[in-house]
């Protein structure tokens, strides 16, 4: 299954906002909570997962074509609507997946129903602060030129480098409110949320941490921290990878998922 012919798109009303969902596979499900680049329908780590799962992505409020209430604005928010999603569909038990922003989503959800995720992997996540408080743990994004974020978040800047000129004006406009969407959720406090550290101890799950080796946005030190908080926890590096490695690298990042998922069940 690698083509985006085998992936269906829906729009669902969940606690009365308009949420894009993607999903494709069949089997024992997965969700796949994105970054702040928002959901890839062609993204062939997604269409590895599908080969033997079923994998549900929602574009979360605020991002692609998702709507944003007025009342939503913080990550947290953003945690309560999606396990409100995983209840309409039906979904009591869910391996969960979430990278970068999504990853701090995901430590959320499962912070406050432990039991409903028997597995979770976070692919280089935020969401809390483990160094010095005057210093930040996560490089300042918003106000960082666009080639030296490029460099933050890729092994290989040049080959995964926007063509902004062959974007609709649709993709132009989903971009810059995906941005603007982030900003709203992570810029104060900047990329975490200081309650989460405390909670962490209660998702029991096994959980992967996975980070690529060159990652300039989450380090490995502060991946280090942040895996100590859960008991049951294990770190990973992807090799030629940066900040995305399930981009980068996704057959090297399917693999490695799979096997924890097929391993600790």
């Amino acid at each position: 299954m690698n083509d985006v012919a085998h992936q269906s798109v829906t729009t669902v009303t969940i606690a009365g906002i308009d949420l894009e969902l993607f999903e494709r596979g069949a089997g024992a499900p997965i969700l796949f909570l994105h970054g702040a680049g928002g959901v890839r329908p062609d993204d062939p780590f997604l269409a590895l997962l599908a080969q033997g799962r079923r994998v549900v992505v929602p574009s979360h409020p605020g991002f692609g074509r998702s709507a944003l209430p007025d009342w939503l604005d913080s990550v947290d928010d953003i945690a309560h609507v999606h396990l409100e999603l995983l209840d309409h569909l039906g979904l009591r038990e869910v391996d969960l997946i979430g990278t970068s922003v999504g990853g701090w989503i995901a430590a959320e959800m499962a912070t406050k129903v432990p039991e409903r995720f028997p597995h979770v992997v976070l692919i280089a996540p935020v969401g809390v602060k483990t160094g010095p408080v005057d210093k930040l743990d996560i490089p300042e994004m918003f106000a960082t030129p666009q080639d030296q974020l490029q460099r933050l978040l890729f092994h290989d800047p040049e080959k995964f480098r926007p063509d902004l000129k062959a974007l609709s004006d649709e993709q132009l406009a989903i971009m810059a409110r995906n941005r603007e969407t982030l900003a709203l959720l992570a810029w104060e406090p900047y990329m975490h949320n200081p309650k989460l550290v405390h909670r962490l101890h209660r998702v029991k799950a096994p959980t992967l941490f996975l980070r690529g080796e060159s990652d300039g946005l989450v380090s490995a030190d502060y991946l280090e921290r942040y895996a100590r908080l859960l008991p049951n926890s294990k770190l990973v590096t992807i090799a030629q990878a940066g900040h995305v490695p399930q981009l980068e690298q996704p057959q090297a990042t399917a693999d490695k998922v799979l096997a924890f998922l097929g391993a600790t069940r």
